[in-house]
């Protein structure tokens, strides 16, 4: 089995900054891509940032410039630092990551329970 646990989140006003953590853990043979997405009320869950196994990066335009994703391949574990905080970036981070089973070989998707992320204005 394989978890994906996030860490960081919480309330800021607008203009602000925080970090979010995912630390993933199990019987994981190798990570081909981690990614951030979220989720605001009444909205799709939309793809945040992205790294890939040859250390490509994706942002969605909305973030460029602000949001900074990074990932520590030795712990298993993605980062996002978010910067200038807008009320838009309002919503609930969820972390991502597209692995393959140790064991099984299995390539699969696997998701966080998500943190929430709230900027007052």
């Amino acid at each position: 089995q394989v978890q994906l646990v996030e860490s960081g989140g919480g309330l800021v006003q607008a203009g602000g900054s925080l970090g979010l953590s995912c630390a993933a853990s199990g019987r994981i043979s190798s990570i081909y891509a981690m990614g951030w997405y979220r989720q605001a009320p009444g909205n799709q869950r939309e793809l945040v940032a992205r790294t890939t196994s040859d250390d490509s990066t994706y942002y969605a335009d909305s973030v460029k410039g602000r949001f900074t994703i990074s990932r520590d391949r030795a712990k298993n574990t993605q980062y996002l630092q978010m910067n200038s905080l807008k009320p838009e970036d309002t919503a609930r981070y969820y972390c991502n990551a597209d692995l393959v089973e140790a064991g099984t070989g299995i390539r699969r998707r696997y998701w966080g329970q998500g943190t929430q992320v709230t900027v007052s204005s």
